[in-house]
């Protein structure tokens, strides 16, 4: 096996890791898109594993460019994340908590991808690869315009229906109970109680003398 000894052998090799990863993502999403309880979440999934699609095919039409096999390799980042997310799913109930917490899980595999694509393109503009820069660029700008979709539906509503959840769910774990200002006794049924005795011995001594 041929080691990285150029940047033209690393942007091949980067090639081929964005290329297995793109390959993961199509086989993640749908499980995401099954679990997403809000309609805007789902919607946006299913329109980046469309899009996803289309970035493999640009993908193999950079290989086609530079004579090269349509061939990842196994792209440890994005699995290592993938993995990440499926555990924390698997150990979620609240459907809310679950949006919130999947968003975070797409946008980590959005940042590997903008930051990947973001590479490639420069790379392939300095090796004169003026037509494979121009279909990672686009790449490019659909991973992000993904990312930010996804920060606007969770700073929209998501996040915040997840904090309710955490809200209620507090004042769920002690029924019956309400907090009390400190000094503020005298207030409770139980406190005038107290004080209306007070008075009483009060005026049981003075008409004693």
């Amino acid at each position: 096996m041929a080691g990285i000894d150029s940047l033209d052998s690393l942007f091949q090799d980067e090639l081929k890791d964005i290329y297995d990863a793109e390959k993961q993502i199509t086989k993640a999403l749908p499980k995401m898109i099954k679990k997403a309880s809000a309609e805007e979440l789902k919607e946006a999934f299913e329109a980046h594993l469309q899009q996803t699609g289309q970035h493999i095919e640009r993908l193999e039409q950079v290989f086609e460019q530079l004579d090269m096999p349509a061939r990842g390799k196994k792209c440890i980042g994005v699995q290592n994340l993938i993995k990440e997310g499926q555990q924390m799913i698997a150990e979620t109930d609240d459907d809310d908590t679950l949006d919130a917490l999947m968003i975070a899980a797409a946008q980590k595999i959005e940042h590997y991808e903008i930051a990947s694509y973001g590479t490639l393109r420069v790379w392939a503009d300095i090796l004169g690869h003026s037509d494979a820069a121009a279909l990672l660029e686009e790449t490019l700008e659909e991973e992000k315009d993904t990312d930010h979709r996804l920060t606007s539906i969770a700073e929209s509503f998501v996040n915040r229906e997840a904090a309710d959840t955490s809200d209620q769910e507090e004042e769920d774990g002690q029924p019956g109970q309400r907090s009390q200002a400190p000094g503020r006794r005298g207030s409770t049924p139980a406190g005038r109680h107290h004080a209306a005795d007070r008075t009483q011995s009060a005026r049981g001594r003075a008409r004693s003398r």
